[in-house]
């Protein structure tokens, strides 16, 4: 049964390439109206939006009571990548991941959830990752932010459900988009490797696109929308000698590559 409005009023951030765009495009496919916002103006952009910028945000409220007088669903997708082995990657990495990942997140719900209280009813979206629910070696900060941008999801479906806002968090593995570009970081290895894994995978953008739709309307408050990613979560949960296994005899890889003693 569909939990979701049509036509829903949504708005996406990171909107312009990968993950974004195709929830912009399969969200109009099916109905809805969707306002696309990123911080940069380009093609397909209706609202330049910084999501570390709480200006910006205050624009993005004023835009959408302008434009419709009230949203359905937010979808806090922009994001960057990063990571590193814990004495490669800087405190400064550190930082610039967690106010994009994680605050960009932060800043989005603190703008809208006044709207969402008024008017009874919303749907918070979150993209997070799968590394925010299976953590392998050489991404501590990415796996960090991810985490609490899960356990941040969590925490608003509880307190804000009496007020009908829901609350669901998207968890994908690997898949094919632009998100490497925005890759930084001292640990140039683990660059490669998260690099060549994006480029191998099957996934496509769109096909995480269509999951987290069709999750949002089953009323999932998890949507793992990928095979690999439900796999790999599912044997932390039923084996968990078997999962360090893998993520030990992975992060022993790591090290191999980097050379001995490193």
């Amino acid at each position: 049964m569909s939990t979701t409005p049509h036509s829903a009023r949504v708005l996406v951030t990171g909107a312009g390439s990968g993950l974004g765009a195709a929830l912009v495009a399969a969200s109009r496919a099916r109905g809805d109206e969707v306002l696309a916002t990123d911080r940069v103006d380009a093609e397909g952009v209706d609202l330049v939006l910084d999501i570390t910028s709480d200006d910006d945000w205050a624009s993005a409220v004023d835009a959408v009571r302008d434009r419709w007088g009230g949203l359905d669903v937010l979808v806090n997708n922009a994001g960057v990548a990063g990571g590193g082995r814990v004495d490669v990657c800087t405190l400064d990495e550190w930082q610039w991941i967690t106010d994009i990942n994680l605050f960009g997140a932060v800043r989005g719900t603190r703008a809208f959830v006044p709207m969402l209280k008024e008017q009874g009813s919303g749907h918070l979206v979150n993209v997070a990752s799968l590394a925010g629910l299976a953590h392998p070696a050489g991404m501590g900060s990415y796996n960090a932010v991810k985490a609490a941008v899960v356990a941040f999801t969590e925490t608003c479906g509880h307190e804000l459900s009496s007020y009908g806002i829901r609350a669901s968090v998207v968890c994908p593995s690997y898949f094919r988009t632009n998100l490497m570009d925005s890759m930084q970081g001292s640990d140039a290895l683990v660059g490669q490797v998260v690099g060549g894994l994006v480029e191998r995978s099957s996934i496509t953008a769109d096909d995480i696109a269509a999951a987290v739709l069709a999750g949002m309307d089953a009323g999932d408050d998890l949507i793992v929308p990928d095979e690999p990613a439900r796999q790999a979560y599912s044997l932390k949960w039923a084996d968990r000698p078997a999962y360090d296994a893998v993520m030990r005899d992975q992060a022993a890889k790591l090290r191999g590559a980097a050379g001995a003693g490193s």
